[in-house]
């Protein structure tokens, strides 16, 4: 497969799951704002801008929810936000025509076109709403109509990579202030987790039970750990060389590494250092990311996520 082919599926990928992982994150946050009233929205919104890596802005301005929806949802301009990112996977997707399907093109160029410009306060849920569901939408055209062939390999892992890292930056809204911040409940709701959790655990979401599920279960398809794991498994068959010694992919090195400390943590020690852990996942899909660029995409490689969590 042509590397530039290669590079748009994977970021074709990335850009699907980000327009997802960005509107559930968005939701989760302006319903804590809904339902704590004494919450400090300048320092909630301060902190979910630089949690999703657009740098608030300085000075005195006081910084409210309606500025948060217009540069993490709207802006087109804004690397972090839904309407980038749709308008990014729809340009990949255009790149690679020649391999991508007419039901993905038609649907991620439906998507861009209906990308509003302006958000009504009252239209908001919907308009979050209709965005997963057009993530959704173009996650099954591949799902249904892709060969399991390098196309489909170099999709999934371009959206286990982002996965993890939207997932870990969904756990670490739950440190956005230090008293509040959203309820497991509400979190387990946004990723769609909280009847598969209450299944699994069989009562009322606790910090330890929620974050183990959402941060190491095998099974549950948005935890950091089967992201992850699908990650591997998408690069092994990509590039299935087994090392006797060791691992000479850095991809495969970089993910098993931070699997691992996960695997192996106690989930006390985790939940004691949420945003540090979490900030740590970020780094190294960073790094799986660049890794990946490296090693198969010689050209230069589409905007990542930047900034840090404070």
């Amino acid at each position: 497969m042509l590397s530039r082919i290669a590079e748009s599926l994977f970021w074709i990928g990335r850009y699907i799951e980000r327009s997802d992982g960005t509107a559930r994150i968005l939701d989760v946050h302006l319903q804590l704002l809904l339902e704590d009233p004494w919450i400090d929205e300048d320092t909630a919104c301060r902190s979910l801008l630089s949690v999703m890596g657009s740098v608030p802005p300085d000075g005195l301005e006081v910084v409210g929810r309606n500025d948060v929806l217009q540069r993490l949802a709207v802006d087109r301009m804004n690397p972090s936000s839904i309407a980038y990112s749709v308008a990014s996977a729809r340009e990949n997707a255009r790149r690679a025509r020649e391999i991508v399907s007419t039901e993905l093109w038609e649907c991620l160029n439906t998507t861009n076109s209906r990308m509003p410009r302006r958000l009504q306060t009252d239209k908001v849920h919907d308009f979050f709403q209709w965005a997963r569901e057009r993530a959704a939408l173009a996650v099954g055209v591949v799902d249904s109509s892709t060969s399991r062939d390098e196309s489909w390999q170099f999709f999934t892992l371009g959206r286990s990579i982002e996965r993890a890292d939207m997932t870990a930056r969904l756990l670490a809204t739950r440190s956005l202030t230090e008293a509040s911040g959203p309820s497991w409940t509400t979190i387990l709701r946004s990723c769609g987790a909280y009847e598969a959790y209450l299944r699994t655990y069989r009562g009322i979401p606790s910090a330890r039970n929620a974050a183990e599920f959402l941060l190491l279960d095998r099974l549950f398809p948005r935890s950091i750990i089967y992201s992850i794991q699908q990650a591997e498994g998408c690069m092994s068959a990509i590039d299935p060389r087994a090392d006797r010694v060791g691992h000479s992919n850095s991809v495969l090195r970089t993910l098993g590494r931070i699997r691992n400390e996960l695997e192996y943590k106690p989930v006390a020690d985790i939940l004691s250092d949420l945003p540090e852990e979490m900030e740590r996942v970020q780094v190294v899909t960073r790094e799986a990311s660049e890794a990946i660029r490296q090693r198969f995409f010689p050209t230069q490689a589409e905007p990542s996520w930047i900034g840090e969590i404070s």
